[in-house]
């Protein structure tokens, strides 16, 4: 199998993550991909995906991954059903951060319980 084959899940998140300026080549076995992700939160996704396919330290793939915007870790449109506690916890691992996420998005949200589907969050990095 392929380099290229074996990371197309990689790439495939790549497309669907709207990596600008992508490029992948393959030389002797050693799949190369560079490209700018949006957020922090971006890049961390596409290790996580190369790491779970590749193992910690995969020796069959270097990436060169930068980031367009650093200011924040990723922005997230709210989805119905959602709190910022659920948000909290899906980004930070820890829903009792909701309020670092409250308190970056004072512009828009005057209550920490009202938050609404299509509104924009910054989830800050901390």
């Amino acid at each position: 199998m392929s380099a290229k084959a074996k990371y197309q899940p990689v790439l495939d998140l790549g497309l669907k993550l709207n990596i600008k300026d992508g490029d992948v080549t393959e030389d002797n076995g050693v799949l190369k991909i560079k490209g700018v992700a949006a957020t922090p939160y971006e890049k961390n996704m596409l290790w996580d995906k190369i790491k779970e396919i590749g193992g910690e330290k995969p020796s069959d793939i270097k990436a060169n991954i930068t980031v367009a915007d650093e200011s924040v870790y990723h922005r997230h449109t709210v989805k119905s059903g959602e709190s910022l506690s659920k948000i909290a916890k899906h980004y930070y691992g820890d829903a009792m951060k909701y309020n670092k996420i409250f308190e970056a998005n004072t512009n828009i949200l005057k209550n920490p319980d009202m938050i609404h589907p299509d509104q924009v969050l910054v989830i800050p990095n901390l």
